[in-house]
């Protein structure tokens, strides 16, 4: 768990910190070259940093025990964590949405300079290589906050791609005096406002649908009923339930076992089953088992 921890700590920081340059270059370069995409980019990789912060925010919450008052743990955290970052992402796109929509209502175009395509290519290749790298990382450690991260990178890098097309088409319009082509800068920055918001919506149901404490479904609970009949004295399984909690999994679980055994005899094979289940499945922090007679 410290090591999990630590990978995802140092992702995150570093998520911060290149988040934190890449939003100060692009909104001073989008100032100096007077493009409406390249300064709404740069308000998305602002928000990554925020985002960024809440992720670390949410893993250190989530590395916290159980106690009394949270029995089973506060894995939820980087859940929350998602939720604000989904938040975040759907606020900023309605903000650049509607800045870009009032450049085109008000018939606004600017001479964007060629130096903005420089900075937008740059972002992509730092965003494409975050995304890759944190994606990966939050399969291998299980961490549903670091994932949203991940896919946080991933969207920037793909409204840098938009943001480089509306660029360039507005940099053409200017060299060959075509009018409608300059217009293409603040329609870059309203794909990408969609985008952002898009990316938003499909995070935050994500995020609800584990803080809602929704059961997995069979497909993906059907190895753990297989691990429970290969426990000694299991005859039946007549319930499993799987809750995701972030980056775990909590398992209530009846088993039916001979009628005649001891209660001691009873609590021995539900021990073996819950000792089996968390052994087998590096995911499954707890596993309450409740005994049936088998009839």
């Amino acid at each position: 768990m410290d090591q999990r921890y630590s990978k995802a700590q140092f992702a995150s920081i570093l998520g911060i910190i290149a988040n934190l340059i890449l939003a100060v270059i692009k909104g001073v370069a989008g100032v100096f070259t007077n493009s409406k995409a390249l300064i709404a980019d740069a308000f998305h990789s602002a928000s990554d940093v925020v985002s960024s912060f809440a992720v670390l925010i949410g893993i250190r919450a989530a590395r916290k025990p159980p106690d009394p008052e949270h029995p089973y743990g506060h894995g939820k955290a980087e859940n929350i964590a998602t939720l604000i970052v989904s938040i975040l992402l759907i606020v900023v796109g309605v903000e650049i949405l509607l800045d870009s929509i009032q450049s085109i209502w008000d018939r606004t175009t600017e001479n964007t300079s060629t130096y903005a395509l420089y900075v937008v290519i740059f972002s992509i290749l730092v965003k494409e290589a975050l995304f890759q790298y944190k994606h990966r990382l939050g399969k291998k450690i299980n961490s549903s906050a670091i994932i949203a991260d991940a896919w946080h990178h991933r969207s920037d890098a793909i409204s840098s791609f938009i943001a480089l097309a509306g660029i360039g088409l507005s940099i053409l319009g200017r060299e060959y005096d075509i009018t409608a082509l300059l217009y293409f800068d603040p329609v870059a920055g309203s794909m990408i406002a969609v985008l952002v918001m898009w990316m938003g919506f499909k995070l935050g149901k994500d995020a609800v649908h584990v803080t809602l404490e929704t059961v997995l479904d069979d497909e993906e609970t059907k190895e753990f009923f297989k691990t429970t009949m290969t426990v000694g004295g299991v005859e039946r399984v007549d319930m499993l339930n799987a809750r995701s909690h972030g980056s775990y999994v909590i398992i209530d679980v009846k088993i039916s076992v001979d009628p005649n055994i001891t209660v001691d005899q009873g609590h021995s094979i539900a021990a073996r089953v819950k000792e089996r289940l968390m052994e087998k499945h590096a995911e499954v922090q707890d596993v309450y088992v409740h005994v049936n007679p088998y009839h």
